[in-house]
C-alpha cells in the first residue's frame, strides 16, 4: 500500500520544463512581482555616492547642446538658492535629491527646447520613486523630503529641522504599515516593496542626522538592527502570501501546431489579466476567488504604465481601495479561459496561472492536474529567488567598518560647466 501512495505522489510531480514553461508564462506577461530595493537607492546610499552623482552630472551635460547646458545651470543654480556648492551633496540623502533634481531639471529643459517644447514648462511630481507610487503615504513623505533638501542643504539648522521632521513621519509610517502588513492580512507584493524601500530610505536619513550631530551614532545602529529583524519576519510573512495566493490551473485539449512558438507556449495566446475592478465578468469565464486582503493600488514590475490605466474609485492613495467593491473581503479574479479551434471545432480550454490579486495570466501550458499544488510550491521557490534578497538584507546587514564610513562621509558638491 505504501508502495502504491508513494507511486501516485510521483506521478503528480511536474516537470522542470513544466515548471520553468509557466514561470516563463508569468515573466512575459509582467506578472512576476519584484520588491527588491530600486538599484537608484542602492547606489546612492552607499560609499560610492559622490561618484555616482558626478558621474550623472557630467553625463547630462554631454548630452545637451550648449544653449541647454546653460539652461541646466542656470535653473539647477537657482534651485540650489543661487550656490554652486552644496554641503555633504555628495553622501546619502543628499545626493539622492541631487540625483533625482538633476533628472527632473534636464528633462524641463529638453521639453523647453524642443521645436515643440512648452517655454514655460514646470516640473511635475512622479507618479512613482524609487519603485513605489509617490502617492503611497511613504512614497509622499519620501518625495516631500528629497523636494526640500536642495534649497536648504547649505543650512545645518535647516536640514536638522526638517529631517528630524521627516524622520519622525516616515518612521511612524513604516511601524503602521509592518503592523498592517504582518497582524491585519494586509500583506501584498506592493506593500513589501514599499516597505523595504522606505526602511532602507529612513535608515539613511537616521545616518545623515547622525552626520549632522542631531543624533548620537548608536541611533542609526539601533534602526538597522530593527529594520534587519523586522524584514526576516516580512519575508517569511510574504512567502507565506504567496502560498495561499499562487494557484495554477492546467490547460485542456490537444496542443496547436504551426503557432508561434510551438504546442503548449502562451506567447501569442495568453493573455494577462490586471483588473481593478472585482465585479467585471465575461461570458464563459473561470471566477477565482482569494480571501487575502490587499490595500494597495495594484502595481506590476516594469510596467508603470499599467498602474496608470487601474481604477481605484478615483482614488490615488495606495491604502485606500474601496471595500464596497469586494464582496465578503474577496477579490474576483476572471478569465475568460475558451478559444475556438476553428480548423477542428474542437474546443480548448485556457489554463489559469494567478500569482496574487490583480496579476494573473491565461496560458496553454498542458500537464496533469493533480500536478499544480507541486507547480505552485515550486513557482513560490522560483518567485522568492528572483527577488534578490540577498541584497536586500545586506542593506541592514552592513559590516562594522562599512557602517562607520557610512557616518563619516561629508564630500560636498560644486556643479562644473564642461
Amino acid at each position: 500500500m505504501t508502495a502504491m501512495i508513494l507511486t501516485a505522489h510521483a506521478l503528480c510531480l511536474p516537470s522542470p520544463a513544466t515548471v520553468q514553461e509557466l514561470f516563463s508564462v508569468a515573466r512575459d506577461a509582467s506578472i512576476i512581482p519584484d520588491i527588491s530595493l530600486d538599484p537608484v537607492l542602492t547606489t546612492f546610499l552607499s560609499l560610492d555616492s559622490s561618484a555616482a552623482l558626478q558621474h550623472q552630472h557630467a553625463f547630462l551635460q554631454r548630452s545637451m547642446s550648449g544653449e541647454l547646458q546653460t539652461a541646466f545651470g542656470l535653473n539647477l543654480t537657482g534651485e540650489l538658492g543661487g550656490s554652486s556648492r552644496v554641503t555633504s551633496g555628495g553622501v546619502g540623502v543628499v545626493a539622492l535629491a541631487l540625483s533625482v533634481l538633476f533628472d527632473q531639471i534636464a528633462q524641463q529643459v529638453r521639453a523647453q527646447g524642443s521645436p515643440e517644447g512648452n517655454p514655460s514648462a514646470q516640473r511635475c511630481q512622479p507618479k512613482r520613486i524609487f519603485g513605489i507610487s509617490s502617492s503611497s503615504r511613504i512614497g509622499w513623505i519620501i518625495h516631500s523630503y528629497l523636494r526640500l533638501i536642495p534649497g536648504i542643504a547649505n543650512s545645518q539648522e535647516q536640514m536638522a529641522e526638517t529631517t528630524e521632521r521627516h524622520d519622525n513621519w516616515l518612521m511612524l509610517e513604516l511601524i503602521d504599515h509592518y503592523e498592517r502588513m504582518i497582524t491585519r492580512k494586509r500583506m501584498s507584493s506592493v506593500s513589501m516593496q514599499q516597505w523595504l524601500a522606505g526602511a532602507a530610505f529612513h535608515l539613511h536619513m537616521r545616518i545623515h542626522q547622525v552626520r549632522l550631530h542631531s543624533v548620537p551614532p548608536g541611533s542609526a545602529e539601533s534602526l538597522r538592527l530593527s529594520y534587519k529583524t523586522a524584514l526576516s519576519r516580512l519575508v517569511q510573512g510574504y512567502t507565506a502570501y504567496l502560498h495561499r495566493n499562487i494557484q495554477e490551473t492546467p490547460a485542456t485539449g490537444t496542443p496547436r501546431t504551426g503557432t508561434a512558438g510551438g504546442p503548449g507556449q502562451t506567447n501569442t495566446l495568453g493573455r494577462a489579466n490586471m483588473t481593478c475592478s472585482s465585479n467585471h465578468i465575461l461570458n464563459d469565464s473561470l471566477v477565482i476567488t482569494s480571501t487575502d486582503e490587499f490595500n494597495e493600488t495594484t502595481t506590476h514590475n516594469s510596467t508603470d504604465d499599467i498602474s496608470r490605466g487601474c481604477k481605484t474609485d478615483g482614488s490615488t492613495e495606495d491604502f485606500g481601495l474601496d471595500v464596497s467593491n469586494r464582496r465578503n473581503e474577496t477579490t474576483e479574479v476572471v478569465v475568460n479561459r475558451k478559444t475556438l479551434d476553428n480548423t477542428t471545432g474542437h474546443e480548448d480550454v485556457q489554463g489559469l496561472l494567478v500569482i496574487e490579486p490583480g496579476r494573473n495570466v491565461s496560458h496553454k501550458v498542458l500537464h496533469h492536474p493533480c500536478e499544480s499544488p507541486a507547480i505552485q510550491q515550486a513557482l513560490v521557490t522560483r518567485i522568492i529567488n528572483a527577488q534578490d534578497l540577498e541584497r536586500n538584507r545586506y542593506f541592514f546587514l552592513y559590516p562594522e567598518k562599512f557602517f562607520q564610513g557610512l557616518l563619516r562621509q561629508k564630500d560636498d558638491f560644486e556643479l562644473k560647466t564642461n
